[in-house]
């Protein structure tokens, strides 16, 4: 017990304290909690973390990156926790395996590979990566990207490797072309009452919209993002200018609302 303690005298730690700190924590005098903990019931919490070390990230905030990076990596050592316990991996294990594959995927570094620009690096990378994965043929690298990843981002990922074997429009203008097919589509089975028809066609509609992204160089999540911050600043407009009347916004019609929305909609730009 003595040695639990004396964690609390020091004045820096390293990731190999982190990692025997889990290895107490998981231990049999350890926290009931994190002792019941599984792969599968912490899954959400990497992602939920990786995120805010996102979030952390756009707003370029240093201290809140240091934190949120920390939090990531403890869900990593969590997990090799686990799986050393049952004779898995570590993390020197993953250590090991990451170390390996950017020596290999990096020729042009740790061998006699000639690659000068960013476009040859990464063609590089695709075609080793496809190797290592034995990815044999186009198909298998469309399948390859993970359905975990959010919607926007497995989409453009999916369309950028089918682009590789051709199937892509020549220019932004078809994809626009594209936008107004599929929503034609959609009005049309929303016309038939054809909900199963129209969640399909409205499916269709997303996906021909982040290809519109994909060629305007564009990250569809993140200008997702800002439409989404854009309203939410637009409606504290529109709430601020009626409560300034003695108004409120669920007591309005939706032509009042109408108004309040494009004078927010003014004051914000």
């Amino acid at each position: 017990m003595v040695q639990v303690y004396m964690w609390k005298e020091k004045e820096n730690y390293s990731v190999d304290d982190l990692v025997g700190i889990m290895q107490i924590l998981r231990g049999e005098n350890g926290c009931p909690w994190d002792k019941e903990q599984t792969h599968t019931s912490i899954r959400n919490n990497l992602l939920e973390e990786a995120y805010e070390t996102a979030d952390a990230i756009d707003r370029l905030n240093d201290t809140d990156m240091a934190e949120e990076l920390g939090d990531l990596l403890l869900q990593i050592v969590f997990h090799c926790q686990m799986a050393k316990e049952r004779g898995a991996y570590d993390l020197n294990k993953v250590a090991d395996g990451i170390c390996k594959k950017l020596v290999y995927r990096h020729p042009h570094i740790f061998s006699n590979v000639v690659a000068n620009t960013s476009d040859e690096v990464l063609d590089n990378w695709d075609k080793l990566k496809n190797r290592e994965k034995n990815m044999q043929n186009y198909s298998d690298t469309l399948k390859a990207v993970p359905k975990a990843f959010p919607a926007c981002l497995r989409a453009e990922k999916v369309q950028k490797r089918a682009s590789k074997a051709g199937y892509d429009f020549k220019s932004v203008k078809d994809t626009v072309l594209k936008i107004e097919e599929e929503l034609t589509e959609l009005k049309q089975a929303l016309a038939e009452n054809d909900i199963e028809a129209a969640k399909s066609e409205l499916g269709d509609l997303l996906f021909s919209a982040i290809n519109t992204a994909r060629f305007l160089k564009a990250d569809a999540e993140q200008q997702l993002s800002a439409t989404t911050e854009r309203f939410i600043n637009r409606f504290e407009k529109a709430e601020e200018l009626a409560l300034n009347q003695n108004k409120d916004l669920s007591k309005l019609s939706d032509a009042e609302l109408d108004v309040l929305w494009e004078q927010a909609k003014a004051l914000n730009k």
